[in-house]
């Protein structure tokens, strides 16, 4: 008599599940840890920046003050919320019977958390504005503030680090961080390498306890939301590089996030029980948006690509 087959035996028996669900959709982005957010009343926040300072000229006595009247200028900005959300939507049936060991409706829900926060550090870089989108920092940065490493891009050098951390002045030209690709990042750590005898031992270390690698004392934020792809010239396998400052809460240095003061965060809501289907709804939100005050407050170096 044959033994019996692995399928057959397979209907008395059940593989192990372990609880919970293993990350795999993964990018990694310290800089999350470090963005401020500002909470706002409205769904816009509107400010001011310097856009020429009055004029002041050199007199003698009893001279005749007249270059000297014009007065400053000045160019409002605004900056709105817009919505991110997602419903999970689970059946009763599922959730009743197939709960036991991972709670159908709470997988779900932080799923949904997760999927909005990867949405907001995505466009955090590569919003457009449009589509109800959030301007990223890849839009959010002027021409001036803008370094091309070369008309074709180039690779990567200590001297093009230091121009652009150069172009950022806002708070007496102390920068709060550096952001780039994995790949630049591997670049940065070659240049080292290069320098013989140098060790990539200079870090800084994060709120969280985290340490990320330093230039100068700035901490080097990898962040791989930030586009490979890009063209400059003939060259179509680009990359750039972003420096700025972090504001402080006065709402006057570099960038900070956006979120409603009465509705802060990502929250969740429970929508009730679907009227056609024998479904839960649940869903998860967030009001955010994203400022950049000081123009002098973020840099970025086009065309790296090493």
């Amino acid at each position: 008599m044959a033994s019996v087959t692995l399928a057959e035996s397979a209907k008395l028996s059940q593989d192990m599940l372990s609880s919970g669900v293993i990350e795999n959709v993964i990018t990694v982005n310290n800089f999350f840890d470090v963005l401020p957010f500002a909470n706002i009343e409205g769904n816009s926040l509107a400010y001011n920046r310097e856009n020429a300072l009055g004029a002041a000229e050199w007199a003698g006595i009893g001279g005749t003050i007249s270059a000297g009247k014009a007065a400053a200028t000045f160019t409002q900005v605004t900056s709105s919320l817009t919505t991110l959300v997602g419903d999970a939507e689970v059946n009763g049936l599922i959730q009743a019977t197939r709960s036991n060991i991972n709670d159908q409706k709470a997988i779900q829900v932080a799923s949904k958390a997760k999927s909005i926060g990867r949405a907001f550090q995505d466009k955090m870089i590569n919003g457009t504005g449009s589509s109800n989108q959030i301007d990223g920092l890849l839009s959010l940065v002027t021409a001036s503030q803008t370094l091309s490493s070369g008309t074709n891009g180039a690779a990567l050098t200590f001297a093009l680090l230091d121009e652009l951390m150069d172009g950022v002045v806002d708070k007496d030209g102390q920068v709060d961080y550096l952001m780039m690709p994995s790949r630049t990042l591997r670049s940065y750590y070659a240049l080292l390498r290069a320098l013989g005898g140098a060790s990539i031992g200079d870090t800084a270390t994060l709120p969280s306890g985290a340490q990320v690698p330093a230039y100068r004392g700035t901490p080097i934020f990898r962040n791989d939301w930030i586009p490979t792809n890009q063209t400059q010239g003939t060259e179509s396998a680009a990359t750039s590089i972003l420096a700025g400052t972090l504001d402080d809460g006065s709402m006057s240095y570099g960038i900070s996030g956006l979120t409603a003061a009465d509705a802060a965060g990502i929250r969740v809501e429970e929508v009730g029980t679907s009227e056609t289907k024998d479904e839960t709804i649940t869903r998860v939100k967030w009001y955010t948006g994203l400022a950049n005050y000081n123009e002098k407050g973020l840099a970025i170096l086009t065309g790296v690509n090493n």
